[in-house]
Formats: C-alpha cells, structure tokens, sequence
C-alpha cells in the first residue's frame, strides 16, 4: 500500500509541468498572467515543445544595454535551458557572486588559469563596454553644456551692461549726492546677486519639470525603470554656484564701468 502511494506520488511529480518565469513586458503584450501554461520549443511555430507554468513576472532591471534591445526574457531552470538549447554540458557565459573584492580577483584569476579559453570579468566592466553609447551621449552634453554655458555667460554681461547703461542718470543723481562708487558698485551687484538666486531658481524647477517629462517619456517608450535624466543635489548646487558667480561678475564689470564716468557725463553734460 505504501510503496503504491510513493509510485503515484512520483508520478505525478514527473508528469507535472516545470515552472520558468517571464519578463514583465512579455507578460504585457502576450497578455500571461501567472499560472498559465505555454509551450516552449527551440524551433518557432513548433508544438512538440516542454509545457510549462508560469510561476512568477520579473520586474525588468535598469540596465542600459537593454534600452535598445526589444527582445523578451525567460527564466528556467538549467537543465531545461541545456535541453531547450541543444548545448548540453557547455555554457556560453555564467556569473558568479564573490563576497568581497578579494574573493573577486582570486575568482578572476583562478578562472583565468583554469584552461584556455576561459576568460573572467568584472560586472562593472562588462557594464562600462556594453555602456560606451551612453558614454558618447554623455560627453556630447557634457559639451553642449560648456557651450551653453559660455554663450549664456557672453549674454549676461551683455544684459547687464544695457540695464545698467540704462540707469545712468539714477547713478549720476547718486554720485552727486555724495554716495560713493563703493556703495553703487556694491547696489549693483547685490541686485545682480539676487536676480541670478531667483534665476537659478527658476531654472532648476524648469529643469526638474523637464527631467520628469523626459523620464516618463522614454520610460514609458522603452518600458524600463531606467532613469534618462536625474536633478541630483550636486548638479542644483553646480547651478547655482554657476548662476552667482556669472550674474555677481556681470553685475560687477557693468558698475565698475559705469561709476568710472564722471557723474555730469552721466548727465550728458
């Protein structure tokens, strides 16, 4: 009695389906939920294939080498990979996880010396060359920023040397009442200050309404929770330092040139 209740019970265990796991986008345009049975087959369009359950629906990771990419991804165990696949006892890559960066470069190096042929890298390396685009595209705005900033700081004093230029009379009256050139230039630049801090303001929060565009665009294109554009502290804090020092050194170039005029010619006298 007992041995025909173990032969049934491993029979039902061998003749049940094998689990894997889908990616999130494939669950979404196939439209599998869990526990759903699909066939698998090394051959498009076969039906002979493994009958398997979906036990689970992975969240995609936010690599950027799979941005581009639009394939589907499926998770099985390796005896069912090394069947599906026709590989048998070869693998083409494999990761292992180390403890420590010491347990890392034992792992590279006992790999590396194993036969010929092998060949071990970091993660983070791998991550850096599959990266190299997003490496372009970075410094392509690394320099479109240098430009701009540039050009904007051109601007600036321009803009300051015209509205300064526009209160020549204001500055002449307060020379000829005695205030010294040391308090106008001072003036001067304490409003130059606080337009560049209401500025740099404005511009972090047009900023930051962009990135949050950006990303739930491209996130939503590429389905993937990779950020594409981040307002980071360090990036507000660059903005503003910038914005200060651009606006107090256009502000003080302007008065400067300005007080050194005689207030009567101010006057156009």
């Amino acid at each position: 009695m007992l041995t025909s209740f173990v032969a049934a019970l491993l029979f039902i265990q061998q003749t049940s389906p094998r689990t894997i796991a889908i990616d999130e986008r494939l669950a979404a345009d196939a439209r599998i939920e869990i526990g759903d049975l699909l066939v698998v087959s090394g051959k498009p369009g076969a039906t002979d294939g493994d009958t398997v359950v979906v036990s689970a629906i992975v969240k995609r990771g936010a690599d950027p080498s799979e941005i581009a990419r639009s394939e589907y991804k499926i998770v099985m165990h390796l005896d069912q990979l090394q069947e599906l696949a026709g590989y048998g006892e070869r693998v083409d890559r494999f990761a292992v996880a180390t403890r420590d960066s010491a347990s890392t470069d034992k792992a590279l190096a006992d790999i590396n010396a194993a036969a010929f042929g092998f060949e071990a890298h970091r993660s983070r390396d791998i991550a850096v060359e599959t990266s190299k685009t997003f490496q372009v595209v970075s410094r392509f705005h690394k320099a479109i920023g240098v430009i701009t900033i540039v050009a904007s700081a051109i601007f600036l004093l321009c803009v300051m040397l015209l509205k300064v230029e526009e209160r020549r009379r204001d500055v002449a009256a307060l020379r000829l009442m005695g205030i010294s050139r040391t308090t106008v230039v001072k003036g001067v630049v304490a409003e130059a200050a606080l337009l560049a801090l209401v500025g740099s303001a404005l511009g972090v929060g047009v900023g930051w309404l962009a990135s949050q565009f950006i990303n739930w665009y491209y996130q939503g294109l590429y389905r993937t929770p990779l950020y594409f554009s981040m307002i980071t502290p360090g990036i507000i804090t660059l903005a503003v330092v910038l914005s200060l020092v651009l606006g107090i050194g256009a502000g003080l170039l302007a008065s400067i040139r300005l007080v050194r005029t005689p207030p009567l010619a101010l006057f156009g006298r």
